[in-house]
């Protein structure tokens, strides 16, 4: 038995708190092209707080625990 399930979208780090904020941000306005969008996306990751971070890994560690406790099965109910 594996003990993450493969691409997890619950595992991610990025997905549940910092993914959300930068779409938000930078989707405020028209995006116009793709090196507009890449120099947003430069510009806000680089405008977040340390805090967020912390906080976006600190639940990312409580999934993985979560997930190997529950041996590969569902967690989200012990979150």
């Amino acid at each position: 038995m594996d003990l993450w399930p493969p691409n997890s979208p619950d595992l991610s780090r990025i997905d549940y708190k910092i993914w959300g904020l930068m779409q938000q941000q930078v989707s405020q306005t028209k995006v116009q092209n793709v090196d507009d969008l890449r120099q947003r996306l430069i510009d806000v990751w680089n405008g977040l707080e340390q805090g967020v971070i912390y906080n976006a890994i600190d639940q990312w560690l409580r999934r993985l625990r979560a997930c190997v406790q529950a041996k590969g099965g569902h967690f989200e109910y012990s979150l």
